[in-house]
């Protein structure tokens, strides 16, 4: 690699390295666009009001699977340069595909540290000040977002019991009244 040229890094080629910052930020960004496309789009096809119906448009559902496959093409992207900052090839990144084991996958990701220097993927990549309070951010919203997701999934179904047990003594109690 002839040093002397100055080198052009694209957030969105496979060539280059990720640090662990600028993998979680990157990654973040993503989410941010992805959640605000999604949500213009969904909010667009029904004229403005999200209750009307729960049947999308085919157009929509077209779309939302267009959107989804650049989304997993980006994240892949991302994740391979993450492994090029770790001196590993970008075929593992495949392990992405697999169910639980990509969470852990993740974790290796944003918790390995990359190989110092200049490795066979490139140079080592400058983190950008922004990519560095994106990266601290994402690292502190995933595993809030993991346990709140946990105790919602099952905080969720006992409160939905216990609202339909409320409700049936309630009914009984009106039944008694009026008799």
């Amino acid at each position: 690699m002839n040093s002397s040229t100055p080198t052009v890094d694209h957030p969105l080629s496979a060539k280059g390295r990720f640090g662990r910052l600028s993998f979680a930020a990157w990654t973040l960004l993503m989410t941010i666009v992805l959640c605000i496309v999604i949500f213009i789009l969904a909010f667009a096809s029904f004229g403005g009001n999200l209750l009307v119906s729960s049947d999308f448009p085919l157009i929509t559902v077209l779309l939302f699977i267009v959107i989804y496959a650049a989304m997993i093409y980006v994240s892949f992207i991302f994740t391979i340069r993450r492994l090029h900052d770790r001196n590993q090839t970008g075929w593992l990144s495949l392990l992405m595909l697999i169910p639980f084991f990509n969470f852990i996958f993740l974790i290796y990701l944003l918790a390995a540290k990359g190989s110092d220097g200049e490795n066979s993927y490139g140079p080592l990549r400058e983190t950008a000040g922004w990519e560095k309070v994106f990266g601290w951010i994402y690292i502190v919203i995933l595993p809030l977002a993991f346990v709140f997701g946990i105790i919602g999934a099952i905080a969720l179904p006992a409160y939905q019991d216990y609202v339909e047990r409320s409700q049936q003594i309630q009914m009984q109690y009106q039944q008694y009244d009026t008799e």
